[in-house]
């Protein structure tokens, strides 16, 4: 369906002109800012063609070449489109995941476009991707995060050890089970992608699990509005301190776009810090704080398994929580962990989706 130029305001046109005089050449930069465009601007006339539109608008009698399929893909009708948001999201629980967790070769991800681009996508849609066969060395999972995008150095260094130290400085690096819970939301920004590789796991327990936060999330907002609002709106405090390190951030528990959208969740009860709310408030955020915990906490929930040797589970460390159950201390565990981020997994599938395009001959 061709849609009318009329469906477009003309300023909006104006300031979309991609010809040469308006974006620099080979990078999609715009060459005016909207004080250079008349608040005036209209539109002329229009010239159409079988493919295009063209536009000249007044009072600068500027030129604008505008193809139909590049106005239907931005069409005005108010969907905003996020691709961090809930809505390009695929919800899950457990058992929406029974004998299909999204699981790849790590040879193939690493050598295959094709199949790399599924594994982003994975991570993009569902949260989280299973990655087999990585070589069972040091330092491997930095190669599987460069592999699509850029290792996020913390304090903890661009590799963090999963196993037992005599003197923990974080309950990770103990036998004790953790609950679910995001990573560092003491950081500002927090890592977005966090990814976890099995060297050894001959432990009796210490089984790996996965809750897709966002699920836990609209399932409260659809019992309970008004809990859900609650934590949507009120700012929490997260810390982390050690003898060299002093972080803290504050956010709500469940954050959302300006249209209401659930786009992250930070929840970690060990890092969280008093609410600092009046008096009167406490009870109703307890109660709420309460509630969404109880979903997130629930079998339900909850996707275990347990990492052998070679596995590297890759996830959205702003949705997916993660949870381990404890073991025997003289049992050997040892995890190497990094952090990632988002943009750069985002960019590296849409610059595969973009050759996959290209390959097949079809218009960018």
């Amino acid at each position: 369906m061709t849609l009318p130029v009329s469906d477009y305001p003309a300023l909006w046109l104006r300031d979309n002109c991609s010809c040469a005089d308006c974006v620099a050449p080979g990078t999609e930069q715009k060459l005016h800012g909207i004080t250079d465009l008349a608040p005036d601007t209209r539109i002329a006339r229009v010239e159409e063609d079988a493919d295009a539109v063209v536009v000249v608008f007044a009072p600068d009698d500027h030129r604008s070449r505008f193809t139909h399929a590049w106005l239907a893909a931005h069409r005005l009708d108010g969907a905003l489109a996020d691709d961090r948001s809930e809505d390009a999201k695929q919800l899950w629980q457990a058992a929406d995941l029974a004998g299909a967790i999204p699981t790849g070769s790590w040879s193939a991800f690493h050598q295959d476009p094709v199949e790399r681009a599924a594994g982003l996508e994975a991570l993009q849609r569902q949260g989280f991707l299973l990655l087999r066969g990585v070589p069972v060395t040091d330092r491997a999972v930095l190669t599987v995060a460069e592999s699509f995008g850029f290792v996020r150095r913390t304090n903890y260094g661009e590799v963090f050890e999963v196993r037992v130290e005599d003197q923990p400085t974080n309950l990770a690096f103990s036998s004790l089970p953790i609950t679910p819970h995001t990573d560092n939301p003491y950081r500002d920004p927090v890592p977005t992608i966090q990814l976890l590789h099995c060297l050894v796991n001959a432990a009796d327990g210490g089984d790996s699990g996965l809750v897709d936060g966002f699920a836990a999330a609209a399932l409260l907002r659809a019992a309970d509005p008004a809990a859900f609002d609650l934590l949507a709106r009120t700012p929490v405090t997260f810390r982390y301190a050690d003898a060299a390190t002093e972080l803290s951030a504050t956010r709500p528990l469940i954050g959302v776009d300006p249209v209401g959208r659930i786009r992250e969740i930070r929840f970690n009860n060990r890092s969280m810090r008093p609410i600092a709310l009046p008096a009167d408030q406490i009870d109703a955020f307890y109660a709420a704080y309460r509630r969404f915990a109880e979903i997130l906490y629930s079998a339900e929930a909850q996707l275990t398994f347990r990492l052998e040797p070679g596995d590297c589970v890759v996830f959205d460390n702003t949705r997916v929580l993660h949870a381990r159950t404890g073991f025997r201390a003289g049992g050997p565990r040892h995890l190497q962990g990094c952090y990632a981020d988002l943009d750069g997994a985002y960019s590296e599938l849409a610059v595969l989706r973009r050759g996959s395009i290209e390959t097949n001959g079809a218009a960018r």
